[in-house]
């Protein structure tokens, strides 16, 4: 393999990287416009944008790395934090909006967190929300 090769190859992969990144977050927009409530809305914003950040934050390390002969430790640091903030984000979002009574779209089939998490403030001031202390 040649050099013109390898370099084609690589701007080749970049740009599916990029591209396919750009496309999963637009979709994911797309998602958050459509979609009938927050639970299906957060599943659509934490998958496809975290998917879709990165591949975008892939496409740029490999950039710098192919073409700059730089390995960006911010860039893998970056990686690393979205992978793990952005699902346990959304996961939070939606037990926080089931635990406050956003009620589930009305074509929904189960509801996976009725028995587990009790709606409401209950357990967080005593019961019924009533301040324990007072």
């Amino acid at each position: 393999m040649n050099a013109e090769t390898i370099t084609a190859a690589g701007e080749l992969l970049i740009g599916v990287l990029v591209l396919t990144g750009a496309s999963l977050s637009a979709l994911g927009a797309f998602g958050l416009v459509r979609l009938p409530d927050v639970y299906l809305r957060s599943h659509a914003a934490t998958k496809s944008a975290t998917l879709g950040v990165l591949l975008v934050l892939a496409g740029a390390f490999l950039y710098f790395w192919l073409y700059l002969e730089h390995a960006s430790a911010k860039l893998i640091l970056g990686i690393v934090f979205v992978f793990m903030t952005a699902p346990v984000a959304g996961h939070l979002n939606g037990r926080a909006a089931h635990r406050t009574g956003v009620s589930l779209w009305e074509k929904s089939v189960r509801d996976d967190l009725k028995q587990t998490v009790k709606p409401g403030r209950e357990g967080m001031n005593g019961p019924q929300g009533e301040s324990s202390g007072d």
